[in-house]
């Protein structure tokens, strides 16, 4: 087996574990776990992306803004290189919603490209949920603003990986 494949499921069990008891807001309340798989789906297999960090920080990239997770226990696990493509993707939780949005679209252009390819995944698989399993008690015009800002923070990420950003614009072109 390579390092590779033996880091892809070390991460995938560590993110397994930490999201373990997380559930998607769709009617569903699909396993919170399906996001960084699907992640992984869109670069690995549709976009045909190989790079490690890229792949490692797309089944990791929620892990410190969503569960217990540190950046620190990241670096011990699997390098300082995949926490610090982790900590690019992940959200100042400190900061109102309102900001944190803004902040992504501002820091877009900024990400190195392993971090860029991982927040081009999220943002596409991102479209395709909410354009068919909402989360539930969103309505038309909530979900009509959030494909709005996905469109602005990828228009800081163009120019990263052509074939990626032909599967955003086809999850956009999905706008309710």
């Amino acid at each position: 087996m390579s390092t590779v494949t033996a880091e892809l499921i070390d991460a995938l069990a560590f993110a397994a574990h930490k999201h373990r008891d997380q559930r998607r807001k769709d009617a569903q309340a699909s396993p919170y776990i399906n996001h960084p798989i699907a992640l992984l789906r869109v670069l690995a297999v549709e976009a045909r992306v190989t790079d490690r960090l890229a792949l490692l920080g797309a089944l990791l990239h929620d892990t410190v803004e969503d569960t217990q997770t540190t950046e620190a226990e990241l670096a011990e696990q699997f390098g300082a290189d995949v926490a610090a493509v982790v900590m690019e993707v992940t959200d100042d939780t400190t900061q109102p919603k309102a900001r944190r949005k803004e902040l992504q679209v501002e820091h877009a252009p900024h990400l190195s490209r392993a971090a860029r390819l991982v927040k081009l995944a999220d943002k596409t698989c991102n479209l395709r949920d909410m354009a068919v399993h909402p989360p539930v008690g969103w309505p038309l015009e909530r979900r009509r603003e959030y494909f709005d800002w996905a469109v602005r923070v990828v228009a800081g990420l163009r120019g990263t990986h052509a074939g990626l950003e032909a599967l955003f614009d086809q999850a956009a072109a999905g706008r309710p």
